[in-house]
């Protein structure tokens, strides 16, 4: 009888889990709620700064403490609670996998999905559950009707998946992929907003807009490029891989079309996890990537015929939701931004060092680039991590060459003296020669 009344105990467990009952509840609930009652009277802004309170939120996280790793920008790691519920249900499906995965968990993608729309300020029926931003973005760029001689308008600073997925569309349709050229940092929405403006001719059919540029941290006038697209018949097209779970914002406010984003990145979710969002009026228009029984339905679970995926992975994203939530939104990306501009500020003015990203709030919060004169970004990235093991990425793309730096919640202040001093000391040599 034990081998079953555990049985028994695991699924009541697991159908908990979908209604509120999850692994943040049981272990980290109690302890941030404390925290947060500690600083319930500070703005996110004053809050931002409250060591103690983020001591609390680093312990919840697992990070090897040989290296400090300031690329979240590419992958951000998830907190314990979001890693064991992971295992508890790969432990689960392993026991019996066509049971479990399309039995029990699949019963909880609507709970899921909920999450995910009050989260992103939406409705559920317009938000589809997948891998990661350039899926939902591709399912999008390759789903649309266009005509040979359509216009879609992007930039040289979008991602390179995005891009190429454009092109690819061009070799195969004959549509005409123009991309517009920036030099960031830009701290003028007016001089963006024109300069799609004035690529738009009478036969551009959508704009791809990337809400923060991955490479420097740019934060585009998303909204008020959607109004003066949608003003002359244009849709848009926002990837949002790097806003997401960093901004607090809402999908629906951004006056978008197509949104699509990694959950991976900010929200901590699982590694393998994403989300993307279609206008509910729009999702009749979009063919699947995948096929699907009813290619040009409304309902946006069509997008989501992927065959055999992670279950546990899926089934995670929910956990990374509760610990996000328990932050708060405007709290966290008050604090990742401080910690950006902690470390910014401390260096800016060094001689030979320059910072490629603004310290003004709307454009700019986690990312930021910086290099040193006389050196290679992939050289300054070496020496930061041989030197002081100091995991960063170096980007040469376009005109833009540097080091990316991304903090996270779980990054000390300590760490970033650290990367301060290095900095420093990197920038005196290469001055000497």
């Amino acid at each position: 009888m034990e081998p079953r009344r555990d049985f028994i105990k695991k699924v009541g467990a697991l159908s908990g889990v979908f209604t509120g009952l999850s692994v943040f509840n049981e272990l980290t609930a109690a302890t941030v709620a404390a925290a947060n009652q500690k600083i319930a009277l500070l703005s996110a802004a004053e809050a931002a700064t409250n060591e103690d309170y983020w001591q609390v939120i680093q312990q919840s996280f697992t990070v090897n403490s040989n290296f400090i790793n300031l690329n979240n920008g590419g992958v951000s790691p998830s907190p314990k609670i979001v890693q064991e519920a992971v295992e508890r249900y790969n432990n689960l499906t392993n026991q019996g996998p066509s049971y479990f995965m399309w039995r029990i968990l699949d019963q909880g993608r609507e709970p899921l999905r909920a999450k995910l729309a009050l989260l992103a300020g939406c409705s559920p029926e317009e938000i589809a559950i997948n891998r990661n931003a350039t899926e939902s973005l591709n399912t999008v760029i390759f789903g649309l009707n266009f005509e040979k001689g359509d216009e879609i308008i992007g930039t040289k600073q979008d991602y390179p998946n995005m891009i190429n997925a454009w092109k690819q569309r061009a070799i195969r349709d004959g549509i005409v992929y123009k991309q517009i050229n920036f030099n960031f940092p830009i701290e003028n929405d007016d001089q963006i907003v024109e300069a799609f403006a004035n690529a738009i001719t009478p036969k551009t059919k959508l704009l791809h807009i990337t809400h923060v540029i991955n490479w420097v941290g740019q934060i585009l006038p998303v909204q008020k490029i959607c109004k003066m697209a949608h003003s002359k018949g244009i849709e848009v097209i926002v990837d949002g891989a790097h806003s997401f779970g960093l901004i607090d914002f809402n999908i629906s406010d951004l006056g978008c079309d197509y949104f699509g984003t990694s959950l991976h990145k900010f929200l901590s979710a699982p590694i393998g996890s994403g989300m993307m969002w279609i206008k509910k009026e729009k999702i009749g228009k979009v063919w699947p990537l995948v096929c699907n029984d009813n290619p040009n339905g409304t309902d946006i679970r069509k997008f989501e015929t992927l065959g055999t995926r992670s279950f546990p992975i899926e089934q995670g994203i929910g956990e990374a939701i509760a610990f996000h939530t328990a932050i708060g939104s405007k709290r966290k990306e008050e604090r990742i931004r401080y910690l950006k501009n902690y470390w910014a500020k401390a260096v800016k003015d060094v001689p030979g060092v320059k910072i490629h990203t603004s310290f003004k709030d709307e454009y700019a919060c986690a990312i930021c680039g910086v290099s040193i004169d006389g050196m290679k970004p992939s050289e300054l990235d070496q020496q930061l991590y041989n030197n002081y093991k100091i995991h960063t990425v170096g980007i040469v793309w376009e005109n833009i060459s540097c080091v990316r730096i991304t903090p996270h919640v779980y990054t000390r202040i300590a760490d970033l003296d650290v990367l301060i001093d290095a900095i420093k000391t990197i920038a005196a040599k290469a001055a000497k020669g």
